[in-house]
């Protein structure tokens, strides 16, 4: 298996003209470069130099200074590539996009940082999480522990503007996910997609499933869940999966 380091690439240095992405900090910070994991850059580099990412950044940086404010933090934006290098890549969680209020981004997929009270579909998730393994539903709802087993949670758009839901949506952002996950398509085998929602469903429709296993239900949102998601034994499944290729289950202990 090819090696990866775990030490960030400045994304500064892989945008036209050494552009770089903008964030939600003061004014005189938001030149400060972004890091991305190099064990995705190999494949993600020239998505940093294709067009529509040259947009994407400038339609960032407009809305920055009319005042908006953007959610995640900068330095968080591509968490999830960060937390999960491509060679760790075991399982994909896919949401849509980040959560709109303060302090609740941190780039992983239905996580919230600790001290963040409990989103209700993350309480969903655990609702499922405690019937599928007997995992009792925690405080706290960040995930960077399971990030950190190679469970990549992954918005399909990586950013937000405070208090306006899918506020970024259709600015570059899903064509930039839509390669990260055909990467994983292409370069992985037996990767675990949970593909929560139709949303969801419908970026995962380039997914082999030869090679992949791909589970669906319907999203956690208290809108949906109980259409199916819970009880859908997702997280067993997973592991079942995984074991029975000779892998290390996920941990989906949360402590």
């Amino acid at each position: 298996m090819q090696a990866y380091t775990n030490k960030p690439t400045r994304i500064d240095e892989h945008l036209p003209s050494g552009g770089q992405l903008c964030y939600d900090a003061p004014m005189n910070e938001e030149q400060r470069p972004i890091a991305l994991d190099p064990s995705w850059l190999a494949d993600l580099e020239p998505e940093f130099k294709a067009d529509y990412m040259v947009r994407l950044r400038l339609f960032l940086l407009e809305e920055k200074h009319r005042g908006a404010r953007i959610f995640p933090p900068g330095n968080l934006i591509f968490n999830a590539l960060n937390s999960t290098p491509l060679g760790s890549v075991e399982v994909v969680i896919l949401g849509q996009d980040p959560y709109h209020g303060p302090g609740q981004a941190h780039g992983l997929s239905f996580s919230v940082p600790h001290g963040i009270p409990v989103p209700p579909s993350l309480q969903n998730i655990y609702k499922e999480l405690e019937t599928d393994l007997g995992l009792a539903p925690l405080a706290h709802g960040d995930l960077s522990g399971w990030a950190r087993q190679g469970v990549l949670l992954l918005n399909a758009v990586l950013t937000v503007e405070a208090h306006k839901a899918g506020s970024h949506q259709g600015q570059g952002w899903e064509q930039f996910t839509d390669k990260v996950v055909s990467v994983i398509n292409e370069k992985k085998d037996g990767v675990v997609f949970m593909l929560w929602g139709s949303y969801a469903q419908k970026k995962g429709a380039v997914i082999d499933r030869k090679r992949h296993l791909v589970l669906t239900a319907p999203h956690p949102s208290p809108l949906s869940a109980y259409r199916g998601f819970l009880g859908c034994r997702h997280f067993s499944q997973c592991n079942e999966y995984l074991q029975s290729r000779g892998k290390k289950p996920i941990d989906w202990r949360l402590n």
